[in-house]
């Protein structure tokens, strides 16, 4: 059970994600004093999505494929259309996803991001929540959907849009606290 100042957290991100869920869980996580890895497909900086443009970029620590899930404490998701829709079938991110998953380790996602959680089948008898245009696919899979800032559900954390975030980060920190979860391992 570390406390956040001795925490690792991994945000998985493409082109395309909303820029402020990916900033500020970033910013806010590592002013709390988590040391923060941004993760991409290519280990390269990716472009965000901000109202109706491109936003700014987010320098990457690493790739996807080179994340190890000991290494970290949490992982965030962090949504906007492109950017979940892209890693939901990308092969390294769904290893990530469901490693975490499968460890008890916490995962957090907001907007689209459950979307991830969706092809991982990691909702099937939980309570989540998502941007409202994904709730179908979040109930299809199986979970109590909830019209709620954060939801939590045995260390998976779901949040619907950029107006949860203080409360997603929030959650997150005292997440990481408890430590992990037993919960069923995710479906291959």
């Amino acid at each position: 059970m570390p406390e956040i100042n001795q925490s690792r957290i991994l945000i998985i991100a493409t082109h395309g994600f909303e820029q402020d869920e990916l900033e500020v869980p970033r910013d806010k996580l590592r002013k709390a004093g988590a040391k923060v890895d941004v993760a991409t497909p290519d280990g390269r900086e990716i472009r965000g999505w901000k109202g109706k443009d491109w936003g700014n970029t987010a320098p990457a620590d690493l790739k996807i494929a080179d994340a190890k899930v000991e290494d970290y404490n949490a992982l965030v998701i962090p949504g906007g259309v492109m950017n979940p829709d892209k890693l939901r079938i990308d092969e390294d991110a769904m290893k990530i996803v469901r490693g975490f998953l499968s460890s008890g380790r916490i995962v957090a996602a907001v907007c689209h991001g459950p979307w991830l959680l969706v092809q991982a089948d990691a909702l099937r008898g939980r309570k989540a929540t998502s941007y409202k245009s994904i709730r179908k696919d979040v109930e299809n899979a199986g979970a109590e959907w909830v019209d709620e800032e954060v939801v939590v559900d045995n260390g998976i954390i779901t949040s619907r849009n950029p107006g949860d975030l203080d409360a997603f980060t929030k959650k997150i920190v005292e997440e990481v606290r408890e430590g992990r979860h037993d919960r069923k391992q995710a479906a291959e």
